[in-house]
């Protein structure tokens, strides 16, 4: 069985839609054990017994705008470190969190640690393509402040986890950039061009427009996390704002009122195709466990989507692949 702790206490609609979340996998998924983590108060009212559900009690939260390192250090007994601390002694196998990006961060970094020989963790959202396919974008804010060879990294690490996990044969990865040339780019891109152009462990296929990232030619896009958190934040309100714009124009008369019926199956698959709960959460690679950090405003649907990335996770053995690649290809004089 694989063993996941599920923080019921993170997230904009926690604890209930956590919880509707975890029996919806424990349905689906045969082969888990999920450990709910957090305030008896709040839980309570929300569970029923399953033989492979259990309770571990908190007294602590860590709120959205504490300090994530001083919160870590601070608050002990909060769902976030306790679930942390059972994946860093081997009680269980993954963590998952819809809490505070920041205290996921620092917990998996100060708790959990780091692989060795890798400098940075990063969090890697997977994001729609244009044809269909998927794309994982790392990082998308651990690392605001980046060397290119943590770029470096993140594009060994992406590549691993797209091939293991989602099963993409010699993933296309792609550096975001302002132009697709190699000479283009501040000197952070231009490093980390030639470093992932000669890694020989890595399909690297040169830079990529944001126009271009999700054109569905790349499989993982490389990038620092404040470029990367731009962009995908970017990605997430445009599409908002289209949709609003499209059903204000499919309203405005009853001709494009008609047509709106028509195309009624249409709009359905193209919203579904840019829903990120259909894709779970952002695993934090790096890290000597399985951490998943799923988006704040988590519905029930996005959780188990998340616990079924973290059983994919550890049934593919992501940490020893990711071990395995990194050692190879580390300069020690380049470790932290």
């Amino acid at each position: 069985m694989i063993k996941i702790v599920l923080d019921a206490m993170g997230g904009d609609n926690a604890p209930k839609a956590i919880i509707e979340g975890a029996y919806l996998a424990l349905e689906e998924m045969d082969e888990i054990e999920i450990t709910l983590v957090g305030n008896e108060e709040a839980i309570m009212p929300f569970y029923h017994e399953h033989p492979r559900l259990s309770l571990k009690f908190t007294t602590e939260v860590i709120e959205m705008a504490e300090s994530p390192v001083r919160a870590i250090q601070k608050k002990k007994d909060s769902s976030i470190v306790v679930g942390m601390n059972m994946v860093k002694n081997k009680e269980a196998d993954a963590f998952v969190t819809a809490g505070s990006t920041g205290a996921a961060i620092a917990g998996g970094t100060l708790l959990i640690r780091r692989i060795k020989g890798i400098q940075r963790p990063a969090l890697a959202p997977m994001l729609p393509t244009r044809t269909g396919g998927q794309l994982l974008l790392i990082d998308c804010g651990a690392n605001v402040d980046c060397k290119s060879s943590f770029l470096k990294q993140f594009g060994i690490m992406g590549s691993i986890y797209m091939e293991r996990v989602m099963g993409i044969k010699n993933p296309r990865v792609c550096l975001i950039n302002n132009g697709a040339e190699e000479e283009k780019g501040n000197a952070l891109t231009k490093e980390a061009y030639q470093l992932l152009k000669n890694t020989d462990c890595i399909n690297f296929t040169g830079n990529a427009e944001g126009r271009d990232v999700l054109s569905g030619d790349f499989d993982v896009a490389v990038c620092d996390g404040f470029v990367g958190n731009v962009f995908m934040k970017s990605i997430e309100g445009f599409a908002a704002m289209l949709m609003g714009m499209l059903k204000d124009s499919l309203m405005s008369s009853w001709k494009s009122k008609l047509g709106a019926i028509l195309s009624k199956k249409a709009f359905a698959a193209l919203k579904k195709k840019m829903d990120y709960t259909e894709y779970g959460g952002s695993p934090l690679l790096g890290i000597n466990g399985c951490v998943i950090k799923s988006h704040g405003s988590s519905d029930a649907k996005t959780i188990k989507n998340s616990i079924r990335q973290a059983e994919l996770f550890i049934k593919r053995d992501v940490v020893r692949v990711i071990s395995e690649g990194i050692a190879v290809q580390i300069d020690p004089e380049e470790e932290e």
